[in-house]
């Protein structure tokens, strides 16, 4: 079905075009190309990070993360209930076992429930940033701290928000803040790990090209070409950012009063608008014949057939899960798109 208003749209108006175009130009299209490097030093530059690993999407650079960390079977990785299951199957990939947590009503891991899934095989803790907002930082070092324990940020829906653990990674693919249509990118502040998760996203070849591969790896890497859009975007992101800010706002002004709609907890930076709605199967039904494209939340990971857990329907992951979804929320996005849309759930809810 297509929708006068998506979920998502990529924002290309930089010089994404002329990028491109120069990386075609000039032959350098595969990962060997100059702008992954320039890419990489940019988007370290822009979160203060010295070192950064592009990769070819955001679940790659997870598992890069996992397993420059030493990851593997018989360990075990602290992953929110709440979150796309990429997060959980990043652990998989390396034979490692998930271990969730359930959220608070901000949709963001309960730091208060960590504690008591820690045990003696516990290596890493990975905090999702739900749509957009930062968890609770200081209390996971804190954490990390205490039982020496490895943190990766997932921060594939945080664009903005600055890295606090041992690696954070970040998405690229179109529905993202910044986008280069697919690929990733890890950050760090050691410089080891940095080589690890670069050695092992390129097959693990030896300096001298030997075709020896001494560990398991992967092909892992970003195109010059996306690198390319990568760069485009993160020369943007701080205006990204900021018209984001707006949406949100419009969107919390025209809603807040809407009887039927409940706001969520305000966003750090905004990925996709949250809300939880009464009656709403039939609200998402109603504005799409109206044009309008929705999503609901993300299902809890102990639902997931491969994850289940016949104790799901008791958590707090599945109760929001029931009644959330987001609304399209994209850099482009007008105020008077969002009037539209707001007017449609005003109208729905017989709100004046």
């Amino acid at each position: 079905m297509s929708y006068t208003y998506p979920v998502s749209m990529p924002w290309l108006k930089g010089r994404e075009l002329e990028y491109v175009t120069e990386a075609v130009g000039g032959g350098w299209i595969s990962s060997q190309g100059p702008y992954v490097r320039r890419f990489e030093e940019a988007f370290c530059a822009y979160n203060d990070m010295p070192h950064g690993v592009a990769c070819s999407s955001g679940t790659t650079a997870l598992t890069l993360a996992l397993r420059a960390l030493g990851v593997g079977p018989g360990d075990e990785v602290i992953v929110p209930e709440f979150t796309m299951i990429a997060s959980a199957w990043a652990v998989t990939y390396t034979g490692a076992t998930p271990v969730f947590v359930d959220c608070g009503d901000d949709l963001n891991i309960d730091v208060s429930r960590i504690e008591e899934k820690i045990t003696p095989r516990t290596k890493v803790i990975m905090p999702v940033h739900i749509y957009g907002r930062q968890c609770d930082m200081d209390a996971i070092m804190n954490l990390a701290y205490e039982y020496n324990l490895r943190v990766v940020e997932d921060s594939a829906e945080a664009h903005g928000v600055r890295p606090v653990g041992d690696i954070a990674c970040f998405s690229l693919f179109a529905n993202k803040i910044i986008t280069a249509g697919e690929g990733g990118v890890c950050l760090t502040r050691d410089a080891r790990l940095a080589e690890q998760m670069a050695h092992l996203r390129a097959m693990a070849f030896t300096k001298d090209h030997s075709f020896l591969h001494k560990k398991l790896a992967y092909n892992f890497r970003m195109t010059n070409m996306q690198a390319a859009v990568a760069l485009a975007q993160t020369e943007q992101l701080d205006t990204i950012l900021a018209t984001r800010r707006d949406i949100e706002k419009r969107y919390d002004d025209a809603l807040r009063d809407v009887p039927g709609i409940t706001l969520m907890p305000a966003r750090d930076v905004l990925w996709m608008y949250d809300v939880r709605a009464e009656r709403r199967e039939e609200l998402c039904a109603y504005l799409a014949d109206q044009g309008i494209e929705t999503r609901v939340f993300f299902k809890p990971m102990s639902r997931q057939p491969g994850y289940f857990d016949a104790d799901w329907p008791s958590l707090n992951a599945s109760r929001l899960s029931e009644d959330g979804f987001y609304l399209p929320t994209h850099t482009g996005l007008t105020a008077q798109d969002q009037e539209f849309i707001t007017d449609r759930i005003r109208d729905f809810y017989g709100a004046k």
